[in-house]
């Protein structure tokens, strides 16, 4: 029999925690007699009583594991971490706060019976704010412009992966990771399934403002080098521009110097203009230097502070 793991990256969920058990527990039972199931919760050092409310679960149901990391490290930390501790033939991550119709992962589990390797989840509608809205939709955009990659537009993390993109994806450690873009680098046989998303259940956003603009600069300088290609042409538009500038001051100068426009003004403005695009450019090439001294340094990923699976070690030995 066939395992299939499901993800939830945890972290100040605990008014979700009871809902989402009882409906994952709801929505699996149909398919109890085909498959083996493990709900791998992976605390991302929550500061309520999530992780409370976990070892609970796991004590009173053998399919669950809690994995407790030893701080926060974040969404996209955590999700690896489950996906490197994850045992089934095939893995699904979804998020914790119910936008994630558990229903809807088994629409993934039939593509992923009919062959293939990856089905991401592709929002039809969403119910969020018009700014979380506009801000997703300018990201998508932009990254589908920019990315060396097809990344599909509207996907977050939830989708279900093979084990053979599992393991695939367990042979990279980068520090700056956007899974997404990572699944869909790695190949495979991959199809979407549109679904709804819903409102979150309880608790708010765990991306805010800042968070959200990481993740973007996650996913573009972690698969574009157009950024860095964009500053060699702003470079040669502006030296252009200078040469131009150059010999229409000389012209003025030599033949129509009474119309010669005495001052400062301009010459200061145009020091500040390029003054500022300097320093814009040097921010990206310092992004891009700062990921490398990242992956220079060579650290874990993440830490782990417990593994918690003793009720299903017992109920293995009975």
């Amino acid at each position: 029999m066939k395992k299939i793991s499901y993800i939830f990256p945890i972290y100040n969920e605990s008014d979700n925690i009871d809902v989402l058990y009882k409906t994952m527990d709801k929505t699996l039972k149909p398919l109890s007699k085909r498959y083996e199931f493990e709900i791998l919760f992976v605390n991302d050092g929550s500061k309520d009583n999530s992780l409370n409310l976990l070892w609970k679960l796991a004590d009173k149901d053998p399919r669950i594991v809690v994995l407790d990391l030893s701080r926060n490290f974040g969404h996209q930390i955590a999700v690896t971490a489950g996906i490197k501790e994850a045992t089934g033939d095939a893995v699904i991550i979804m998020d914790s706060d119910l936008q994630d119709p558990p229903a809807v992962s088994l629409e993934l589990i039939e593509k992923y019976e009919e062959g293939y390797d990856v089905v991401y989840a592709q929002r039809r509608s969403r119910k969020d704010t018009f700014f979380k809205k506009l801000t997703a939709d300018i990201f998508y955009r932009t990254l589908q412009r920019l990315a060396d990659i097809d990344i599909p537009r509207n996907t977050g993390d939830f989708r279900l992966i093979s084990r053979k993109v599992v393991d695939e994806l367990n042979r990279y450690s980068e520090h700056n990771r956007f899974l997404r873009g990572m699944v869909s680098y790695v190949g495979f046989n991959q199809i979407g399934v549109l679904f709804d998303r819903d409102e979150r259940h309880a608790g708010v956003s765990k991306y805010p403002l800042r968070k959200m603009l990481k993740l973007a600069a996650d996913g573009i300088l972690s698969f574009s080098s157009t950024p860095l290609k964009l500053i060699s042409r702003i470079g040669y538009t502006i030296s252009v521009l200078s040469i131009v500038a150059i010999v229409y001051v000389l012209v003025i100068r030599l033949f129509f110097p009474a119309q010669a426009v005495e001052g400062w003004a301009f010459t200061v403005i145009s020091i500040f203009f390029v003054g500022g695009v300097q320093l814009t450019m040097l921010g990206v090439i310092g992004n891009y230097v700062g990921r490398i001294y990242t992956e220079v340094q060579g650290r874990p990923l993440y830490g782990i502070s417990s593994i918690r699976k003793t009720a299903k070690s017992e109920h293995e030995k009975k």
